[in-house]
């Protein structure tokens, strides 16, 4: 990709990295902010160990971004049990999954919901044969998956490690690899017992999530940990600020002060990057979806002779503009058949997710609206908001050619993919239509007579 070097101010990567992990939380079907809540509690637990500055900033990203590898398993739960992803994930932080009648009461609460009674049965064996070891196998994909990420987004080697071993429980029983009390990273210690704390105090109270870490002293959690909290667990003003506004602040608050992380704009293209493959891992179909469309935004945008600050609003926006799809139900997103009114609407909230994640990072507040109005059409056909040509500037109507150009020649459970040429003239009809602007079509036109170029990346 052409884009021309820039230089520019650094950003606060907590800030960045703080507003997307809200992202992390719909996929894992969590309540915007389980990650930040995830992280203030992490991170008194940390004070409480005196940690050093180095270790509490590893533990810091490792509790924002423990659910990064989280989207490479919504397909296979989604299978597995034959519901929403999002509502078996939610359930296994507040269950305890290494048993298996814990296991078989989600699986006869939610395996096949909404479907014949004879397809719920079949689910349900299929669960039972399965058993721990399904589930091992996707916490193992899980934790690997985001231990790369991490890493590859430039954080400490020891914030990977902890991701790593997340689910890993004190007692030996935990997944992937049944590590035992101090063989397990503290980090990993840490985040665990932050996440089922939050998770068992949003959902059932502050008395039931002290009940069960008490329950789980010695067995998922180490003890001192245990101890360390309950020390400060009955401080019920601390828990309830953060069911209160104001989470992102005091998380960037949070950060330690002498090890406040900052990168140039090269970064931000690197962690809008990895993010993208987090959304694509979403479904097996999307796999390099979010970075072809960004290739072929951006070519068309050189056509259109856009300057480099454009080019890189729009590179951004098209890799991220599909990131509230993580909200959304795998039964929906790979549907092979028509999709019900519900159903319509659940995949047009996307947009608005991605809206509303985008917006809170000032980094990204630019691309914010272009991400969000990808749906949108000149003649006011589109959704979610069904404005027109007025509200759409030219980045926006590069990003929704290049979208649908992108879905059209791709292999979708609903349809073939289309051969370019008709992808093509698809998208001339729509045009002369009213729906895209006939210039961005005739320049992506000109871009298929030539081979995208590369990403490069820009300091």
């Amino acid at each position: 990709m052409d884009i021309q070097r820039l230089t520019g101010p650094s950003v606060r990567c907590s800030e960045l990295v703080s507003a997307l992990s809200n992202a992390l939380d719909l996929a894992e079907g969590e309540p915007y902010g389980h990650a930040l809540r995830s992280c203030l509690i992490g991170m008194r637990l940390g004070e409480a160990l005196d940690l050093s500055g180095d270790v509490k900033a590893a533990l810091y990203y490792t509790l924002l971004l423990k659910d990064a590898g989280g989207s490479s398993t919504a397909a296979a739960f989604a299978d597995l049990f034959g519901c929403d992803d999002r509502l078996v994930k939610h359930a296994l932080k507040t269950i305890d999954w290494t048993r298996r009648s814990d296991i078989a009461r989600v699986a006869v609460r939610d395996a096949g919901r909404g479907r014949p009674l004879g397809t719920r049965l079949g689910r349900i064996l299929k669960i039972a044969l399965a058993g721990p070891q399904g589930i091992r196998e996707l916490v193992r994909i899980r934790c690997e998956r985001g231990a790369e990420l991490v890493r590859r987004m430039g954080f400490p080697e020891a914030t990977g490690e902890a991701i790593r071993a997340l689910d890993e429980h004190w007692n030996g029983r935990g997944y992937p690899t049944g590590r035992r009390a101090e063989q397990i990273p503290l980090l990993s210690r840490i985040a665990l017992l932050a996440q089922t704390a939050d998770a068992w105090h949003v959902e059932r109270g502050l008395d039931q999530a002290l009940g069960v870490v008490r329950r789980r002293r010695g067995t998922w959690f180490d003890p001192g940990l245990v101890d360390a909290l309950l020390g400060w667990g009955n401080d019920s003003a601390w828990w309830n600020n953060l069911l209160r506004d104001g989470l992102a602040e005091q998380v960037i608050a949070a950060e330690p002060a002498d090890h406040v992380r900052r990168a140039g704009e090269q970064w931000v293209d690197e962690l809008a990057e990895a993010f993208a493959e987090i959304i694509d891992a979403k479904t097996p179909f999307t796999r390099g979806n979010s970075t072809a469309i960004a290739t072929r935004a951006v070519a068309i945008a050189r056509e259109c002779t856009v300057g480099p600050a454009t080019q890189r609003r729009i590179y951004r926006a098209a890799l991220l503009h599909d990131i509230g799809n993580l909200g959304v139900s795998n039964r929906i997103l790979a549907k092979p058949g028509p999709l019900s009114p519900e159903e319509h609407k659940a995949i047009e909230l996307h947009t608005v997710h991605t809206w509303e994640i985008l917006s809170r990072a000032t980094p990204l507040q630019d691309v914010a609206g272009t991400a969000a109005l990808h749906h949108e059409r000149l003649d006011g056909s589109g959704y979610p908001k069904g404005v027109n040509r007025k509200r759409l500037d030219l980045p926006a109507r590069i990003l929704a050619v290049a979208d649908v150009y992108v879905a059209l020649i791709s292999q979708r459970p609903y349809r073939q993919a289309l051969p370019p040429e008709v992808a093509l003239a698809l998208l001339r009809n729509e045009a002369e239509e009213g729906a895209f602007d006939a210039s961005i079509v005739q320049a992506l036109s000109r871009t298929l007579q030539e081979t995208p170029s590369p990403p490069v990346k820009v300091p």
